[in-house]
């Protein structure tokens, strides 16, 4: 084999994909995938669906963590891709402005119009450090307040203010934040009457567990931040872009104008890694203060020509096929029809979220029988029964879905915003099969579940 052949490399190699993982990658992940019998071997994917070898499809509720917004390989975005390597441009020379990062900050900041100025990183991670850091230099002051069972992000500084303990165990000393619940506005007064509060980071809608902010907090939490000359900073990186059926999930509440908004994930198209973060012309201004500090933030690959024109692209699509206001239909849809199935079923307690963001929570039943079977699961690790959801979506029905969160009972909805009836329709079906087999008492699923209490218990 002479230079380099994509197509006969993978039909060489590919089988090889989960033993290379195990040797070279993250040991773990295959090991995971091996054990739910989530190892499949997927061939393509297009839109909100994949195929295996034997052409069968599975609809995909999960869009990559929220990466895929519009779908794998929408044509319009693969053919910006297509247009801006052949166009050779003279990318990343490091002392010249490009035209494509000023328009893809002038086409979001148009979503924003109370922000003034962008910074492009390469993801959500980076999208957060940037803001964290521009919040502190711009105030002076050092601590960051955010809220119990966020997510921002696995980094260091992200992760100092991630509320979820086994992210954080074994990788002290961490940045001085300090935590508070979602909601709970008295404590952030009491933190930032203290004077040393830069800002308090927060997500409109918390991934871990679908917890929407409670009505009012926001601009409430606004209020009180600039009284005390504090930022607010919006992680919108998976809530962004349309995903709660506005552009921005703040926008949800009126008179919210955060100083500082991370975006990333579905930017990227699905191709090219992006992450920005837009904020207010006089942050970036005492950050950038004098040309001594040109360089004081910046990223090798930032705004590099590929990124910005998949983001151009997106952001292009968007607006031409009205993503935003089809998320916010088909949302309301799926959740509806969800949430009329509440009644009908005892472990089912709860359907939450906005847009295509929806939680399906699971609670302790009623009944003799099942609560029996329930408290054999949570005894061994609480987060067993949603897990017994989503493997047979996936094994029976071929419908990707993810658990929201460690010793969580909830299932996260994320998939492409692209979705429409007919997947509502397989999606609700097939969940329904699976709460009829739970609620049977008996049959695979619950000897699915007594192997993982198994499992569970031999990692104790």
């Amino acid at each position: 084999m002479t230079g380099f052949d994509l197509a006969r490399l993978l039909a060489e190699r590919g089988d090889e994909r989960y033993d290379l993982h195990a040797r070279h990658l993250n040991h773990q992940l295959p090991r995971m995938l091996h054990t739910l019998g989530f190892d499949k071997v997927y061939d393509r994917a297009e839109g909100a669906y994949f195929w295996d070898r034997d052409g069968r499809d599975y609809l995909d509720m999960l869009a990559g963590f929220g990466v895929m917004g519009l779908g794998r390989h929408h044509p319009v975005v693969r053919q910006a891709l297509h247009d801006v390597l052949d166009a050779g441009l003279a990318d990343l020379t490091r002392f010249d402005c490009q035209p494509l990062p000023g328009l893809l900050a002038e086409k979001l900041l148009g979503h924003a119009p109370h922000l003034d100025r962008v910074f492009f990183g390469n993801s959500g991670t980076e999208a957060v450090e940037t803001a964290l850091k521009f919040a502190r230099y711009a105030t002076g002051r050092p601590r960051i307040v955010y809220c119990t069972h966020a997510f921002h992000g696995l980094t260091t500084g992200s992760l100092s203010v991630n509320g979820e303990d086994g992210f954080r165990d074994g990788f002290a000393p961490l940045l001085p934040d300090t935590a508070i619940e979602l909601g709970d506005l008295a404590a952030l007064e009491r933190e930032v009457k203290r004077g040393d509060v830069a800002g308090f980071v927060v997500e409109p809608i918390q991934g871990k567990g679908v917890h929407p902010t409670p009505p009012g907090f926001l601009r409430a939490a606004q209020e009180l931040l600039h009284r005390h000359k504090a930022l607010l900073i919006a992680d919108e990186v998976q809530t962004g872009l349309g995903r709660t059926g506005d552009f921005f999930a703040y926008q949800h509440e009126e008179g919210v104008e955060p100083d500082l908004v991370c975006v990333a994930k579905a930017l990227s198209g699905g191709y090219v890694p992006v992450g920005a973060t837009l904020g207010k012309d006089w942050i970036f201004k005492k950050v950038y203060s004098s040309m001594d500090r040109v360089l004081v933030h910046s990223a090798s690959f930032g705004a590099n020509a590929q990124a910005m024109a998949a983001g151009l692209a997106v952001l292009t699509v968007m607006e031409d096929e009205e993503t935003v206001a089809h998320a916010r239909h088909t949302g309301d849809l799926l959740r509806s029809r969800l949430a009329a199935l509440v009644d009908r079923y005892e472990l089912l307690h709860d359907v939450r979220g906005r847009g295509l963001m929806i939680g399906i929570e699971f609670g302790r039943p009623k009944s003799l029988g099942l609560r029996s079977r329930w408290t054999m699961l949570q005894a061994a690790r609480k987060g067993l029964f949603a897990q017994m959801v989503v493997v047979p979506l996936l094994q029976r029905h071929r419908i990707l879905t993810q658990v929201s969160g460690d010793h969580l009972e909830v299932i996260k909805l994320i998939p492409p915003l692209i979705i429409g009836e007919r997947e509502v329709d397989r999606f609700v079906e097939a969940f329904t099969a699976v709460m009829d087999d739970a609620h049977g008492g008996g049959g695979l699923m619950w000897d699915f579940g007594r192997t993982l209490v198994k499992q569970a218990l031999q990692t104790h």
